[in-house]
Order: structure tokens, then C-alpha cells, then sequence
């Protein structure tokens, strides 16, 4: 069926039969047989329906994670083959949409694609970027922000013929909706709906990413996350939220209006999530359009407050929003008075400050409004949770304890493994008992398995044509070397010193100075970094710098270059991730114990057999509680040691300086005369002086211990067999990080889809 359709199609479209065609053409035609097999799945309805509201959606290349969750990705692949053409080539002619930016986006899109894949009726909502957060490129050992357009011609995106008038304090806009259909697997359709706004303008782009702010009806859906660093950007969010949210209501209450529902039964109905505060601002929203259809003040906050639940993603305070009221007077004046209401009536139950949707100093905080007046709260991992509810947010359980829940966030496997690994996708139908594919859990049944060393020495040859292919793919696309022989040693993700890619920096130092005094090491390391800063993140981007110039220092050193290479992949991606997971062998997972609130990188990295290198954090914890101590390598303080330094104020990163000498070497090499003459000095003096005077997140608490725990890592992976063993038992555990798992608990617990 597949061959005779593509036939079909290419001879209708281009006049050429399949091996004539070039990759360009074929992609088209794929793209469109593809969209139209979509089409024909059956749409998930129900008597109830989620609406998933977030400010990202990371969806990666959508064409063979649609073929396979169609269930034709290997019929496809073998008449591409017959006819002398390549479907991972193919692939490579897709552009990525940029509608994300890390682990928040990513897990959303495997929201979307579990909720299809469990029958459940479920739409995203969020806005269409034209340029996405943006395209890095490095020019001088420095990141460079530059668009990065992904909307073409012929894509994913439908007009779904839908507008919306949305209305600011000087102005209204009309949105645009284009819908994008996400398919479970083996199971009928949902879709991401993207609302944009017609005037908008790409031609206003500057240079680099800068643009005029102010001119909101022409920029409004350029860039995800624009610089907030002055007032112009901080309202330019808001406004964007706004124009979120109000397309968002607007269309939840339109559909349940088609569908006859009683708006005063919209709860019984309707859920609403909100992903991260993001999408705050629908809960004053809907209660204003509700009114504006006649229902009493009163009973519109009581079904919102039925209708909507709140995903806290972070126990960084500054990253729960809080606005000041006088933006939100600047943009959005119609809800001003709602959400002083909703205050009052909160600070009337409450008198603790601590819980005020507006403080003292005028500012409204978005999580304590969706706390207030959302049904649930929850953490996304046992560890994050927990401090929630007795630190961080423990005024508001105090109050609400049967709000708080925690869901333990979760990947959507069949990407991770069927798309990007099917060599150990063809290892593990060997060796698995049953169907993984929708069955996560199956996996255990590798255990079985763990002293067979037939089963550990092939496992060791999937992990090493992996690294064979990532080694070459860098080289194609990046002019990147690697040597699949050496340890492939990966930290990819959001560059934020929380994450503490300085920390890796200082281990990377540490083995270089090592080496330089002639401890030669048996086997070759490469330390993979990926990560973007974000534009207005200073610190971030000088992390970066260093890392470059470390990388093009170790690459022109001849003595040490056959034993350590360190490389920064440019422009981190999906596409990316898709590449470097399956090759890892070491995965770093090294933030500050209480400060990552889960991670889903470390559930990919598991799942493809890495072995993980991490502090006691986020969804780490679980990892540890699942493969025991033998299959992971935990180090650092505590949370509860963290949490205790912070109340105490007493860490002081300038003792660890003055009092340890290695310490200090590794700090001061940052500005030695080797790393000044390749680098910026003021940006390199800038990052020692950080770690120095303030290291906020504690990278010098835990850095002698990390760099100790990494020689014991690779002194380890030279008993192959006995890595391999950790290889298998991770990969046996990854099955309660499906996706899958996580969305069945959001149904049982909050959304009650039927």
C-alpha cells in the first residue's frame, strides 16, 4: 500500500518515479502522504476534554515520529531502500520547529503524544514562533543568537480557519490558529493548536535577534522567551501570555458551546492544565469571559476554580513569575480589577503575607494565584515535591494539602528508542519478553538477562555503532572529531549555573593539568557539552565561553589532545539529542541537589544505556531508588545539607578557594595565560571572579568529590562487562519513565478523562 501511494503521489506531484526524485521532493511527497493518513485517524473525543496550555511545546521533526506512531516507519524505510534512497537523509530536509526551548517544551510533546496514545481526548494549546527561542552559532569561543525560521511553505501547520479578537489596553488583535495533529501510537488523533497573529512581521528582525519591542502587532509571535531584561521585554511577555491564554479560553469555550455544554457545568467538562505559570493569567481570563456571558461573578471564580490545575516546574524563586500590577495595567487592564478581587479574597481567608497574590510591594505572583484558585498542584518528581510542600511552597500546603500531588514526569519512549535507536530496538526484541512498545514496564524482564554475556557483548556493540554514528554525523554536519573508542562523557541541557556545567568545566581542567604533569590515561575521554544561554543570561554565556576556549585550547595541544577532547555542540536541538543520547556513556545529571525539579534528560540517557553521574536530585533520586547503588554513581551534598546552608547563609565559596590548593588551580586556570590569549580576559575574569565571591549554587561544595567520583566512573568502564551489566539494569528500569505512566496518574489523580 505504502509503495503504491508514494508512487502515486510523486508521479502526480513532481512527474518522477521515487529514484528519480531528489531528497527534497521525496520529503514533500512523504510530508503529504503522511499528513493525509493523519487526517483519517478517527479524532479521541469524549464527555470530557484536557486542555494542556503551555508556553512551549518542543516537538522535534514530527515526520518519523508520525510514521511511526502510524506504524509504517519500517514500510516506508524499505521502499525508500529499493529505490536506492535513504529515509534518515530524507529526514535531515525537515526543518525543526523552534516552539521550545529545553526539558519544559520537550516534555509537553511527549504529554501530547502519550495523552493520543492512551485514548484520551487532550489538545495543546500555545503560540506559533516564527523564529523559535534562536539559532546559536559560536564566533569567537562566544554564543551568538541568530533567527532561526522553521515555518515553510509546505510544513505540519493547518489553517484551522479559526480567529479570535484579543483585546490590549490600546489595541485588539486578531489571532490566527493553526492546528498541528498529534497521533498516538497505534491510536487515533489529538492536536497542538498554535494561535499567531496576522500582522506579524519577520522583516523587523535586526541584527542578530533585535528587534523593536514595542511594535507588538508586528512581533508579538517572533521569538519564544524575548530578552526581559528591560521593561519593553517584560511587557512584550505579558503581552504574548495574555494573547495565549484569551485565544486558549476563547476556543475551550467555543468548542464546549458547539458541543451544547452548559457553561456552568463547564468544569464536568473541561480541565485545564497549566504547564508552569506561563498560561497564569487564563484563570482571571476565563472568569472574565465567563461573566461577559452572564454568569455571576461568584460562581464563574467557583467552576474556573474546578476546571484548572497547576504544574509547579521549578523551586528557583525567580522563576515564579510575579508581575508587577503596573505592567499588567499597561497591557492587559481588564484584569487588573479580577485579579485585585481574587487577592482580596484570598488575603481575607489568609492573613499570612506569604500567601498574597499581590504582595507588599505591588507585584502579583502568578503560582500563588493558581494556587488558590486551581483544583490541584503538583511537583514533577518525589524529591521536587517534597520541598514544595515543606519549604517552598509549605505556607500554601498548610492551607490546601489535598491540592498537592506528585507526577513523576516521564518520556515518551517510542521516540527515545524507536526512532533514534532502533539497533537496540532489534537488541531488545531479542531479549525482552513481551511488546515494550506500549508496555514500558516489559523491560524489566532484561534482567533476566544480566549475567548473559552473549546479551552484554552485543549490547556493547549497539552502544559502539551508536558512537560510530554520532562521530560521524559531527563530523558531516560540524567538522567535529570524535573517537568512538574513547568515553563518550555527555552533558546536554539548558545552560543555567544550577546545572553547573562550571562544575564539569572545573573536572574537565582538573584531567588536563593531570595530564599536562604526565598521568597519562589508558583510555581517551570526550566531554560533550550542548547547551544554550539565554540571550540576557550573562553568566550563562561566559560558561559557554570558557568551554569553547578549553575546547580549542586541548585541540591545539598536542600532548593532550589523544587522551582529552572537549567539545560544545553549536545550535542544541532535538534533532541533536537524537544523536547524542544513544552514543553516551556517561550521563552528567550534576545540579545542586534541590534546585532541579526532575529532568527528563536522565530518564533519554537511561533508557539508551548510559550510565548516570549525578548528585542526589530531581528525578535522580528515583533513578538511584530503581537500579540500586551498583548501577549509578551518586555524589555531593544532600538536599537537606543544601537547604541548610542557604537558611544559614553560611557558604562561603572563597574558603574552598583560599584553603584548598587544587581548588584554586583549577579556578585560576581559568585566567591563565594558556586560556587569555585564546579567550575574552574580561569574560574569563568575569566567570573567576563568580565562582570566587559568589558560586551561588554551590559548585565548590561538591566539586572535589565529583572530580574523585568521575575517575572512578572511568576507572569502571574498563571492565566492559561489568558496564554493560549497568547498562542493561538501567536500560530494565527506564520503563517507569514512560510518559505514558506520568499521563495515566494525571487522569486518575486530576483530569478524570473518560
Amino acid at each position: 500500500m505504502v509503495r503504491e501511494d508514494l508512487t502515486k503521489i510523486m508521479q502526480d506531484r513532481f512527474h518522477k518515479e521515487i529514484r528519480e526524485a531528489d531528497d527534497k521532493e521525496i520529503y514533500l511527497a512523504l510530508m503529504s502522504y503522511t499528513k493525509e493518513k493523519l487526517k483519517r485517524l478517527p479524532e479521541i473525543t469524549g464527555e470530557r476534554k484536557l486542555y494542556y496550555i503551555s508556553a512551549e511545546f518542543l516537538i522535534g521533526k514530527l515526520l518519523s515520529n508520525n510514521l511511526i506512531n502510524l506504524g509504517i516507519y519500517e514500510e516506508v524505510a524499505e521502499v525508500l531502500r529499493e529505490n536506492g534512497k535513504s529515509l534518515g537523509a530524507i529526514e535531515e530536509m525537515e526543518p525543526e520547529p523552534s516552539l521550545g526551548n529545553g526539558g519544559l517544551g520537550r516534555l509537553a510533546a511527549c504529554f501530547l503524544d502519550s495523552i493520543a496514545t492512551l485514548g484520551l481526548s487532550g489538545d495543546g494549546i500555545g503560540l506559533n514562533y516564527h523564529m523559535g527561542l534562536f539559532k546559536q552559532v559560536f564566533e569567537g569561543n562566544k554564543q551568538k543568537e541568530t533567527p532561526n525560521p522553521w515555518i515553510e511553505p509546505e510544513g505540519w501547520l493547518t489553517d484551522a480557519g479559526v480567529s479570535f479578537q484579543v483585546p490590549f489596553k490600546d489595541f485588539t488583535l486578531t489571532s490566527k490558529l493553526y492546528d498541528i495533529d498529534v497521533a498516538g501510537y497505534q491510536n487515533g488523533r489529538n492536536k497542538l493548536h498554535l494561535f499567531d497573529v496576522e500582522g506579524v512581521d519577520e522583516s523587523i528582525i535586526g541584527d542578530g535577534i533585535s528587534f523593536d519591542k514595542h511594535n507588538i502587532q508586528k512581533n508579538l509571535t517572533l521569538f519564544l522567551y524575548p530578552d526581559d531584561s528591560d521593561e519593553a521585554g517584560n511587557l512584550l511577555r505579558i503581552y504574548q501570555q495574555y494573547f495565549m491564554v484569551s485565544n486558549g479560553a476563547q476556543l475551550i469555550l467555543k468548542e464546549c458551546e458547539e458541543k451544547g455544554y452548559e457553561l456552568r457545568r463547564l468544569h464536568e467538562h473541561v480541565a485545564i492544565q497549566i504547564n508552569d505559570t506561563h498560561p497564569s493569567m487564563v484563570i482571571p481570563e476565563l472568569i472574565r469571559l465567563l461573566v461577559q456571558r452572564h454568569i455571576d461573578f461568584n460562581e464563574a471564580v467557583e467552576i474556573v476554580q474546578k476546571t484548572c490545575a497547576y504544574t509547579n516546574h521549578t523551586i528557583l524563586a525567580e522563576a515564579l513569575e510575579k508581575w508587577p500590577v503596573s505592567y499588567l495595567e499597561q497591557v492587559v487592564p481588564q484584569l487588573v480589577p479580577i485579579i485585585r478581587e481574587l487577592d482580596l479574597r484570598a488575603k481575607g481567608r489568609y492573613q499570612d503575607p506569604r500567601v498574597a497574590i499581590i504582595d507588599e510591594e505591588n507585584r502579583v505572583h502568578m503560582a500563588h494565584m493558581d494556587i488558590h484558585y486551581g483544583c490541584s498542584v503538583n511537583g514533577v518528581a518525589e524529591l521536587h515535591t517534597e520541598i514544595l510542600k515543606n519549604s517552598e511552597l509549605k505556607p500554601f500546603y498548610d492551607i490546601y494539602p489535598e491540592k498537592f500531588n506528585n507526577k513523576t514526569n516521564g518520556i515518551t519512549f517510542r521516540r527515545w528508542l524507536l526512532y533514534c535507536n532502533r539497533e537496540l530496538v532489534k537488541w531488545l526484541d531479542r531479549y525482552v519478553e513481551r511488546d515494550f512498545r506500549k508496555d514500558a514496564m516489559a523491560l524489566e524482564s532484561l534482567l533476566a538477562h544480566k549475567d548473559d554475556p552473549e546479551a552484554l557483548t552485543s549490547l556493547l556493540e549497539v552502544k559502539h555503532q551508536k558512537k560510530v554514528e554520532l562521530a560521524e554525523y559531527l563530523e558531516e554536519t560540524q567538522g567535529i572529531q570524535l573517537d568512538p573508542e574513547s568515553i563518550f562523557d555527555i552533558q546536554i541541557k539548558r545552560l543555567h549555573e544550577y546545572k553547573r556545567q562550571q562544575m564539569n568545566v572545573l573536572a574537565v581542567i582538573a584531567r588536563y593539568l593531570e595530564i599536562k604533569r604526565g598521568k597519562k590515561p589508558s583510555r581517551p575521554v570526550t566531554v560533550i557539552f550542548g547547551a544554550k544561554a539565554a540571550p540576557a543570561y550573562a553568566i550563562a554565556k561566559d560558561i559557554i565561553h570558557v568551554i569553547l576556549c578549553l575546547q580549542e585550547l586541548i585541540d591545539q595541544d598536542s600532548e593532550v589532545s589523544p587522551y582529552l577532547k572537549v567539545v560544545m555542540v553549536e545550535n542544541y536541538n532535538v534533532t541533536l539529542a537524537e544523536r547524542l543520547i544513544p552514543a553516551c556513556d556517561v550521563s552528567e545529571q550534576i545540579s545542586l541537589a534541590s534546585k532541579e525539579a526532575s529532568g527528563t534528560g536522565n530518564m533519554k540517557f537511561m533508557l539508551n544505556g548510559a550510565v548516570t553521574l549525578g548528585t542526589e536530585d530531581g528525578a535522580n533520586v528515583e533513578i538511584h531508588q530503581l537500579v540500586g547503588d551498583e548501577n549509578i554513581y551518586i555524589f555531593g551534598a544532600s538536599s537537606e545539607e543544601v537547604i541548610r546552608h542557604y537558611e544559614k547563609r553560611d557558604y562561603r565559596a572563597a574558603d574552598y578557594y583560599i584553603q584548598d590548593e587544587e581548588i584554586r588551580e583549577w579556578i585560576n586556570f581559568i585566567i591563565s595565560p594558556e586560556m587569555m590569549k585564546i579567550g575574552d580576559p574580561y569574560h574569563l575574569l568575569k566567570i573567576h571572579a563568580e565562582l570566587i565571591q559568589k558560586d551561588w549554587f554551590m559548585t565548590l561544595l561538591d566539586v572535589k568529590e565529583y572530580v574523585n567520583m568521575k575517575e572512578r566512573v572511568y576507572a569502571d568502564y574498563e571492565d566492559r562487562m561489568a558496564w554493560a551489566k549497568k547498562m542493561l539494569v538501567n536500560i530494565a528500569k527506564a520503563g517507569f519513565f514512560s510518559s505514558d505512566r506520568t499521563i495515566a496518574e494525571y487522569n486518575r489523580d486530576i483530569w478524570h478523562l473518560r
